[in-house]
This record gives C-alpha cells, structure tokens and sequence, in this order.
C-alpha cells in the first residue's frame, strides 16, 4: 500500500517516477526499466494512485507545451510544413481542413455486372 507520509509505493517515491517520466519523455515503458519495475506494474500504480497519476499528467503536459512551443518556432521561421500542420488541427474552425472526393453516385455492383463477359 502507498505510504501516505512519504508518497511513494514500495521502494519507489512517487516524485522519483515523475522525474523518470519525464526524463524518459513521458514513455511508460522506458520509465518502467529505469525503475525496475514492469510496465503493467507503473501503469497499475497509475491507476490505483490517483497523486502518481497527476504527476504523470503534468509531465505529458508540460511535454506538450514543449512541443507547441517547438511548433510555434518552426512557424515563425516559416516553415510551411508547419504551418500547413497548426492551420490544419487549430484552424478546423476556419476551414482549414482536407476533404477527400469521392463518386458516391457510383453502383459497385452494376460495374461488376458490366465487366463479366456475356454467356
């Protein structure tokens, strides 16, 4: 059981499994090796220790803020790519979206009949 005075589960402090996760970029498993631990045991404490779990959450986000921030520096040195990316998922609400065409019209099974020789 965790020990509610120290935070931590067994041997492991739960701010040490944070600082792992975060150094391991937010992968479980690696995290895991590095604790010694197998990977359905970090995400069993996970689930069953709700203070673990937010540190992991923190560690995901402040990630993800890393990588909008690396994103928003590819835009301002005007990488298109980039752009076409943000203007892609953030931009949905202004149109910025691909659409596929595609013949609906078309009966599957009257061309197969058309292709197939006559007796």
């Amino acid at each position: 059981m965790a020990d509610k005075q120290t935070k931590q589960y067994k041997h492991i402090s739960f701010d040490k499994v944070a600082e792992v996760y975060s150094k391991k970029a937010g992968n479980i498993g690696a995290t895991a090796k590095a604790l010694n631990i197998t990977r359905s045991t970090l995400i069993s404490w996970r689930k069953a220790f709700p203070e673990l779990a937010e540190k992991m959450r923190d560690v995901d986000e402040a990630l993800l803020d890393f990588s909008e921030s690396k994103l928003l520096q590819q835009i301002d040195a005007g990488n298109i790519t980039a752009i076409i990316f943000h203007l892609k998922t953030k931009g949905r609400s202004r149109g910025y979206v691909e659409q596929i065409d595609s013949n609906v019209n078309v009966n599957a099974f009257e061309q197969l009949m058309k292709s197939l020789p006559e007796d």
